[in-house]
């Protein structure tokens, strides 16, 4: 059988290959800029699963679809919030990696 040749539509490359060195400052603000979009993205689906509750109560006509809807915001605030923590840990490594390559870590046994 023939070798079959995968087709990726994102061809991603390692950054230290083609850059050089890598721009930790760089590298440590997108990643905080990235935890302040989560962070915005939670609060405004938070706030939305909030007002849609609140329509739930006052429009009891529709108050089925208005709870779904809030159920999809509660979701998408989770989310958004998980994804603003996973940035959190990134500009932590980010750092962390920045602190090393500067050679300011060294580990002391005693």
């Amino acid at each position: 059988m023939a070798e079959e040749k995968h087709h990726h539509l994102f061809h991603h490359k390692n950054k230290e290959e083609d850059e050089g060195p890598v721009d930790y400052e760089k590298e440590v603000k997108h990643h905080s800029h990235l935890e302040k979009v989560g962070e915005l993205g939670a609060a405004a689906a938070g706030a939305f699963a909030m007002h849609e509750k609140h329509k739930e109560k006052k429009d009891p006509e529709h108050a089925h679809k208005h709870k779904i809807e809030e159920e999809i915001a509660a979701a998408a605030a989770v989310g958004a919030g998980d994804f603003a923590f996973h940035e959190h840990h990134d500009k932590k490594d980010a750092k962390k990696e920045q602190k090393e390559a500067e050679g300011g870590k060294h580990h002391h046994l005693f």
